[in-house]
């Protein structure tokens, strides 16, 4: 009797053992299923996600980068000239020769204005 009960212990632990090892290959293979899908609805979605306070963070970062640098090249730049306008010299003075002359445009017909959507009765 005593080797029965050994000999049916042995085998409920291997039937454990077994249906433990299946257990965990159906558990893995559903966490890879996971994971894969979990990526294929991220990409899918990506672009339409509000922007986290990271991302905002590097934007600001990068806005101060540029920003920076448009500094730096304004300084680079000449400074603009008065607004009073130059002497014209002497050579400049003389009436330049008539210029020819350009045919004139084509009236155009106005464009009507678009209407705004819902009326705009009342603001």
């Amino acid at each position: 009797m005593q080797a029965t009960v050994e000999s049916t212990r042995g085998r409920a632990q291997g039937a454990v053992g077994d249906l433990t090892g299946s257990v965990d290959d159906i558990v893995r293979g559903a966490e890879k299923g996971i994971t894969a899908r979990r990526r294929s609805v991220r990409a899918a979605v990506e672009e339409r996600l509000p922007a986290s306070q990271e991302d905002v963070r590097d934007v600001r970062t990068d806005l101060r980068r540029i920003a920076k640098r448009l500094d730096a090249i304004e300084e680079r730049l000449p400074a603009k000239r008065a607004a009073a306008k130059p002497k014209k010299s002497a050579a400049k003075a003389k009436k330049p020769a008539a210029k020819a002359k350009k045919p004139a445009a084509k009236a155009r017909k106005p464009v009507a204005k678009p209407k705004r959507a819902g009326g705009g009765a009342s603001r």
